[in-house]
């Protein structure tokens, strides 16, 4: 599979975050060849925070992991992945599947099952052969090493064209905090909590509660902000350790804060980048909406808006289309104080067509990778930014093959 046009030059150089080790095997899952599978060890008195799928069909995996927030954080703990079945729509059998797993990995590693997290990601309603992970947990285990988050990072892609990751370093006090992350995503993604799947690292020292404020609080601001085909997945988790190897308290640190926003959007924007098919990056920008829900609404309306992705995919500034989804929103408007657009070309205004409004200038600003579409509904003070991409012929194709 071709790497998305919009994909980062190459993936980051993450650093080492003391208190965690990975590793990744190819169990053979659904994918020949490749890895497919990771298991990252946690140092005992690592915090855990997650945030997980909204959905009313998620994942057993997901439901364990929900389960097990906020467990006594004083022992190791571990997380274990596998891509190209999600263990979604499984009945029992998958209750059953994430049972064994989390046995194996205690028996192997000696870290108490409830401290062992969990997550598939891949087809929907096939039974997970479990069998092959637990095969391949002994070499995961003896390979575990402190450098090899980007092989975990390979291992948890399913229809991804590129591994994604992203890091920060802030100085507090005269000593180094880092973080680092890595995502996976690239189709079914409309999240109702964060993306697909994505892990965050950090030798912070913060207790478990205080993470988890901070990790709910930016998931609002960025996962929860993207969309590729408004498809809410079923397996959806972001789960973020905070090790405290560094002995650095970053309790209402506002820099630490900041940081861990900006490693959160950066992942959620490479998600977008790397939609199926994609070859447009969108910015969705409203302002002046009655208040900041109604912005989200009219956003996300755009955002998801078949009509309008497919015009940007065709290059085509069909402005049109904006103020339909806007219409069907469901937010209060006002056709005659709504302004639109493209970049800082101005398309509408005032509910009608710009006068100065150049078809040409509009037509030439569509051919860029990266766009912005902007609105004001000139009625309030409510603002919201989302993330999209346009929609191809391309995501037809992998989504029509993909349990071929």
């Amino acid at each position: 599979m071709a790497i998305s046009p919009l994909a980062p030059a190459a993936f980051p150089d993450l650093p080492v975050i003391d208190g965690v080790t990975f590793a990744a095997a190819s169990a053979g899952v659904k994918y020949k060849g490749r890895a497919d599978v990771m298991l990252a060890l946690l140092a005992p008195g690592s915090a855990i925070a997650g945030v997980f799928t909204r959905s009313a069909t998620r994942s057993a995996p997901v439901l364990d992991c929900q389960a097990k927030l906020g467990g006594d954080p004083s022992g190791p703990a571990a997380v274990l992945v596998n891509s190209g079945n999600s263990n979604a729509f499984t009945g029992k059998n998958g209750i059953d599947a994430v049972a064994a797993l989390t046995s194996a990995v205690a028996e192997v590693t000696g870290i108490d099952a409830k401290r062992v997290f969990t997550a598939s990601t891949g087809v929907i309603g096939e039974p997970l052969p479990f069998e092959r992970i637990t095969a391949k947990l002994s070499d995961l285990y003896d390979a575990q090493s402190a450098t090899s988050i980007t092989d975990a990072a390979r291992a948890i892609m399913t229809t991804d064209t590129f591994p994604k990751g992203a890091t920060a370093t802030v100085d507090i006090s005269g000593k180094s905090v880092k973080i680092a992350g890595i995502a996976k995503g690239s189709g079914m993604i409309a999240p109702d909590m964060a993306t697909m799947l994505v892990y965050i690292f950090t030798d912070a020292l913060i207790a478990q509660d205080d993470l988890q404020a901070l990790v709910s609080e930016w998931n609002n601001k960025t996962f929860n902000c993207i969309t590729v085909d408004s498809d809410t997945s079923t397996s959806d988790t972001l789960i973020m350790v905070a090790t405290g190897a560094s002995g650095v308290d970053v309790t209402g640190n506002a820099a630490f804060s900041e940081a861990l926003h900006q490693v959160m959007l950066d992942l959620a924007h490479q998600v977008v980048r790397d939609g199926e098919g994609a070859s447009k990056f969108v910015t969705v920008g409203v302002t002046g909406a009655a208040n900041d829900d109604d912005a989200r609404k009219v956003a996300l309306s755009i955002a998801n808006s078949p009509l309008v992705k497919t015009a940007i995919a065709g290059e085509d500034a069909n402005w049109g289309r904006v103020v339909m989804a806007v219409g069907k929103s469901g937010a209060a408007a006002d056709r005659d104080t709504l302004s639109i657009r493209f970049g800082d070309i101005t398309v509408a205004e005032n509910g009608w067509r710009a006068p100065d409004y150049s078809e040409e200038a509009a037509a030439a600003y569509m051919k860029n990778d990266e766009l912005v579409i902007g609105v004001d509904m000139g009625i309030g003070d409510g603002a919201s930014t989302v993330w999209t991409c346009d929609l191809t012929h391309g995501y037809i194709s992998i989504n029509a093959d993909y349990r071929s």
